[in-house]
């Protein structure tokens, strides 16, 4: 299993514009992708494709989380989540 930390750089956090973006993103991988708070059990991660997911996950701004994924592609397409939730999408 691929695993990757990334910290969240939106400034108000995982909400509605970055979530959308990130789980669009994930859900163009044939791969299952899970999304957790640094620390938490695997058993609970979150389906990183689902946008109802990742708002639940309520993340905030300079939290770190862990991506995880298994397959082929999983190191690649974790590293462009990982880009994702690691750039501002609310800077103007």
């Amino acid at each position: 299993m691929t695993e990757r930390n990334a910290t969240i750089a939106s400034r108000v956090g995982l909400h509605a514009r970055p979530a959308a973006i990130f789980a669009e993103a994930a859900g163009e991988f044939d791969l299952e992708i899970t999304i957790a708070r640094l620390g938490e059990p695997v058993d609970e991660a979150m389906d990183a494709a689902s946008i109802l997911s990742l708002m639940s996950l309520g993340a905030s701004h300079g939290e770190v989380v862990v991506l995880r994924a298994e397959g082929e592609g999983a190191d690649a397409a974790l590293e462009r989540l990982v880009q994702i939730l690691e750039t501002d999408h609310d800077a103007v």
